[in-house]
């Protein structure tokens, strides 16, 4: 159990050092008092998770895989005896939204916005179906819908914590959400910024992603928790956006050019070195993503696929 805040901040104080800190179960990052992130470890596909204590329930942010989920759920229990009653998906993917069932059963109501329950229940359950057998740490679970929608806003508060739920447009996919803690100026992302090269395109409209980081950007996050990758501040937004921009101002240069989608194709290379080379984003280059974010950007502008 939390030591008070007055006697933490006394242990810190006088003692030298943070009592809460020191108990933290391997992983876990404590990014304020009573509010909590984990870096997923992304060779086993796991998205990060936040979690935010309210005066009596957590509220977690994403579902994760269900591997991910059964590793981050015991840690929450290890830190706190107030229930879980609350977890968020980001968006519909399944490594933020598969384990959906593992927290449920724990007690928890899913939550979600609106174009992301429409955009999971397109792709399911062919896809739970067909990663299932990849992943044994499905088949002991199954595949569970969002219960709670929201618009453009959802509020969670009380005189522990406020979070609030935001939805600014299409992006990383139709339904990105994101968790805003405005006392903190604290930003849980989900996939609509990471810090690193995991920017998945296969349900994004980069266009748009452009004009929704830019709304977020309004917001004036100090700490950003990205949906992968470590803990940043307000230059993940701003490096995020900077890569999308340069990314489809360089494919738009290869449409502009007459290129065929065999020369596009055969262009990616390149492009990939040459934004590489550029400091501002290089973070976000990365062989494993890059041909696909370079070939979903030239269909976004007309182009037909490239050739397989």
């Amino acid at each position: 159990m939390k030591l008070p805040r007055l006697f933490r901040w006394i242990a810190v104080l006088v003692l030298g050092f943070n009592l809460s800190r020191a108990a933290l179960p391997e992983g876990v990052e404590e990014v304020v008092s009573g509010v909590y992130f984990h870096e997923g470890e992304w060779a086993l596909g796991h998205s990060n998770n936040g979690w935010v204590e309210f005066e009596d329930f957590v509220l977690v942010i994403d579902a994760n895989y269900p591997s991910g989920a059964r590793l981050v759920l015991p840690k929450i229990k290890a830190m706190t005896d107030k229930p879980i009653k609350v977890v968020f998906d980001t968006h519909h993917h399944p490594d933020h939204a598969y384990g959906n069932r593992v927290w449920a059963d724990a007690g928890a109501l899913l939550v979600a916005q609106v174009g992301a329950s429409e955009t999971m229940k397109k792709a399911e359950p062919a896809g739970w179906n067909g990663r299932a057998a990849q992943r044994p740490g499905m088949r002991t679970t199954s595949l569970k819908f969002p219960q709670i929608l929201f618009g453009e806003e959802l509020l969670f508060e009380d005189a522990e914590a406020t979070v609030e739920l935001r939805w600014f447009g299409a992006g990383h996919t139709p339904g990105d959400g994101f968790a805003w803690l405005p006392e903190h100026k604290i930003l849980f992302t989900g996939d609509s910024i990471v810090n690193g090269p995991f920017n998945y395109m296969g349900d994004a409209h980069i266009g748009a992603w452009i004009e929704t980081l830019e709304k977020v950007k309004a917001l004036g996050a100090e700490i950003v928790c990205p949906g992968h990758g470590a803990v940043g501040g307000a230059e993940l937004i701003a490096g995020q956006q900077a890569y999308l921009i340069a990314l489809r101002s360089a494919v738009q240069a290869l449409r502009d050019s007459g290129a065929t989608p065999t020369a596009a194709k055969a262009a990616v290379p390149g492009l990939m070195a040459d934004l590489k080379a550029n400091a501002e984003i290089s973070n976000w280059v990365g062989q494993g993503m890059f041909p696909g974010q370079v070939e979903r950007v030239w269909r976004e502008l007309g182009g037909a696929a490239f050739p397989r």
